[in-house]
């Protein structure tokens, strides 16, 4: 599947945004205004809520904004995190709502004389809601899937949250208007308990991705596989990821033959990263480091020195040996922790088998002085 584009993703969670702004500010007005008309606390608890709503679209709104920026100077990784905060706050907000909700229900369920009686008008104000709210969930709901936004999911799920405390304020309303005066301020608490609920669901998921938890297990087994079935990959390890906003950064490790060339190791990583990110949507960008032995291994060799000393120390050592004049290339390998010199000439420079035999002798003679160099070899090229 293709990578969307930001200024797509930004215009697509945009308007449906903007769409719930205008079910939040009818829903809110309608709800506050015939909950008091309707004496229904369970009613104005769910107005409360659908201003909680209008807030949170808002957020997005401006969030959408600046998460779907290019990457800069001063964000090298995208404007991702932005996307991330919101549903952070979104969270926090449905956990004050509740907070406050729950205070004053509570206070008036143990003060029976504070306690209101329902009307009709309540009762088909909440009928309303719940139809609003449910169809509002579920067209947030498929935008978000299809743009991989998590502050639009939050958003989605801030509408359901208000849907289902409209059934329960339905339940509360029906019941206060059946003899139950006691049930619309329990109806009340009971949505508080399901805000409470997935404020905090939405809250702890956001703040995980702020503390760059990784993706999960199904996800990171599918990684592996792919990078498995990638030929010249040997093994894989320090397989890391994170969440950034809609997108996930993937960097890993991987071992390949030591002795192949830089531009065969290169292509091999690059084919790693292409097929990550065409392979999982959430995938943006995938850091490839080529291995050719386990990091233990690597580690050994960085008391050794780099090519400029190496070949300044060798040309001191073969100085007597008139052939090293005619060297057209020396490849260095390092491994386990000791060299291992690759040394190429032409043909041209040996009559016969013997002489080669001779001049490579030579060469390993120099190797067995040094401790830093496992073997010296020598490669002819016609």
């Amino acid at each position: 599947m293709s990578q969307i584009s930001q200024k797509k993703r930004y215009i697509a969670i945009r308007n449906v945004t903007l769409v719930g702004v205008i079910g939040n500010i009818l829903l809110t007005i309608v709800k506050l205004v015939f909950g008091v008309i309707g004496r229904s606390q369970a009613l104005i608890a769910d107005g409360l809520h659908s201003l909680s709503d209008l807030i949170s679209d808002s957020v997005v709104l401006v969030a959408a904004k600046y998460s779907t920026q290019d990457a800069d100077a001063a964000h090298p990784y995208g404007h991702g995190r932005f996307e991330t905060l919101a549903t952070v706050i979104i969270g926090g907000l449905l956990l004050l709502v509740a907070g406050g909700m729950l205070i004053d229900a509570g206070r008036r369920l143990f003060e029976p004389q504070l306690l209101w009686q329902p009307t009709v008008w309540s009762l088909v104000v909440v009928i309303l809601s719940v139809l609003v709210k449910e169809a509002l969930y579920q067209y947030t709901l498929s935008v978000a899937k299809r743009m991989r936004s998590q502050m639009l999911r939050a958003n989605a799920w801030h509408h359901r949250s208000d849907a289902i405390s409209s059934v329960i304020a339905l339940v509360g309303v029906a019941g206060s208007m059946l003899g139950f005066p006691w049930l619309d301020a329990v109806a009340a608490i009971g949505v508080c308990f399901m805000i409470g609920h997935i404020g905090w669901s939405l809250g702890f998921s956001g703040v995980n991705e702020l503390v760059d938890t990784g993706l999960d297990n199904k996800q990171i087994i599918e990684i592996k596989e792919i990078i498995s079935s990638v030929e010249g990959v040997h093994t894989l390890h320090e397989l890391r990821s994170r969440k950034m906003g809609a997108n996930a950064l993937v960097d890993v490790h991987i071992l390949v033959d030591p002795c192949i060339s830089v531009s065969e190791g290169h292509q091999i990583g690059e084919i790693v990263r292409t097929r990550l990110i065409t392979a999982i949507d959430e995938i943006n960008d995938v850091l490839v480091h080529i291995d050719t032995e386990n990091d233990d291994e690597s580690r050994s060799t960085l008391n050794l020195p780099l090519r400029n000393e190496i070949i300044k120390n060798l040309q001191l050592k073969w100085q007597d040996l008139e052939a090293a004049r005619a060297i057209e290339q020396i490849t260095l390998h390092y491994l386990s922790g000791k060299l291992t010199i690759d040394i190429y000439f032409s043909l041209t420079i040996v009559q016969n088998i013997e002489d080669a035999q001779a001049l490579s002798q030579d060469f390993a003679q120099l190797a067995a002085d040094d401790p830093n160099i496992e073997a010296i070899n020598v490669y002819y090229r016609g």
